[in-house]
């Protein structure tokens, strides 16, 4: 890493060239800490979540250094700014742990296919009845289709027939979000998950 001379022959660095957007950086390190905290007076908060007071910044490091710990401004935008005694490393560490955490619990609706025939039976037609019942339970849309072939589009009330009966059988965890229809050659109907 290069480094930049300025009039005052202070040695700084260059700006990180793998840096693109340096806007992106600062919101990602929005907390400031020890010295990047500037503004005097603070209102303090002590390393167990007790209130000290306002009190000078230069004081306010000082408590900190002689805990071993590290002073974190968590609230810039109130005046004077509310800063805290902590160790910021293990701080950070922990929102990353409960962004992850929050990353894991979002479930993501999908949607899921059915496909069956006018001349499926009965028993086949109980099997796709469970998977989307399976597939609503676990909060995924089911889009159910009957695939017509040929002559098979000359009796579409078949297809009705099937339709309409795993919508019946389905109506306690699933709501119809778009009734049956036609669609070329298959009819369609699409089921969310009931809210509860």
């Amino acid at each position: 890493m290069g480094w930049c001379i300025r009039k005052e022959d202070k040695r700084i660095p260059p700006n990180d060239r793998n840096d693109r957007n340096p806007q992106v950086r600062n919101q990602a390190n929005q907390h400031r800490v020890n010295e990047q905290i500037r503004i005097s007076p603070v209102r303090l908060i002590g390393i167990n979540g007790e209130q000290l007071g306002v009190v000078p910044t230069n004081q306010a490091m000082d408590m900190a250094r002689e805990a071993n710990l590290d002073l974190v401004e968590v609230a810039a935008q109130e005046r004077p700014p509310v800063c805290k005694i902590m160790d910021y490393g293990k701080f950070r560490y922990q929102q990353q742990q409960q962004k992850k955490d929050k990353k894991a619990k979002a479930h993501q609706q999908k949607l899921k296919e059915i496909r069956v025939r006018p001349k499926t039976g009965e028993h086949d037609v109980e099997t796709k009845i469970n998977q989307a019942r399976k597939f609503l339970e676990h909060n995924d849309k089911v889009l159910v289709n009957v695939l017509f072939r040929g002559r098979e589009l000359q009796h579409i009330e078949e297809g009705q027939r099937i339709i309409a009966g795993m919508l019946e059988k389905l109506v306690d965890v699933a709501k119809v979000e778009k009734h049956p229809s036609m669609e070329g050659k298959r009819m369609t109907a699409m089921l969310a998950p009931k809210t509860t």
